[in-house]
């Protein structure tokens, strides 16, 4: 009996789509265990704020490995670097209030989801990409809202956590639909 081995299209899909829902699980537990700290910059929320672009320095590494077969992975080590930057500014940052880390976040945002969605445009033809389209052109959005957020009277943090919960259910829709290519359909 002969078998064929799947198309690098199938098998990255196959890959992003556990990816999809992992980062799905995490975002969403990610928020609900840094939401009710959101009120006050402790050293605790500051270190919840480090680890989800930690997170996303995994999963993008996790996404390069995957995706070799169907195309270069340079923006997705472009998007390592600016997520480890990222943390680390949020480190320091954390030290300085919450206005300094809302513009870490923020700037994080914008170029993530900058990244997020030039990589998304570049996979259309593998199906399940508009919701990260959408999520990455949201995110651009919603990075200049934490940057000016920053300078308002009281600023909270609240917004910036919550930024997750949309890109979790953006992951999770994309995911769904990207169960045609992880089949080879």
């Amino acid at each position: 009996m002969t078998t064929l081995a799947p198309s690098g299209v199938s098998t990255t899909a196959a890959a992003l789509r556990r990816l999809y829902f992992g980062r799905f699980a995490f975002a969403i537990v990610w928020a609900a265990v840094t939401f009710p700290l959101a009120a006050h910059l402790t050293p605790l929320t500051v270190a919840l704020l480090v680890i989800y672009p930690l997170f996303d320095v995994a999963a993008a590494v996790v996404d390069a490995r995957s995706s070799r077969a169907t195309g270069t992975p340079a923006l997705l080590y472009v998007n390592v670097a600016i997520s480890l930057l990222a943390a680390v500014g949020l480190a320091i940052a954390g030290a300085s209030g919450i206005p300094a880390a809302l513009r870490v976040w923020g700037a994080w945002a914008v170029v993530a989801g900058l990244v997020q969605l030039l990589v998304a445009v570049s996979r259309r033809k593998m199906g399940g990409q508009w919701p990260m389209i959408i999520s990455g052109g949201i995110s651009v959005l919603a990075g200049g809202s934490f940057i000016a957020a920053a300078s308002a009277d009281n600023p909270v943090l609240t917004n910036a956590v919550g930024y997750a919960i949309p890109g979790a259910i953006f992951f999770l829709i994309s995911a769904i639909r990207l169960s045609r290519g992880a089949k080879g359909n």
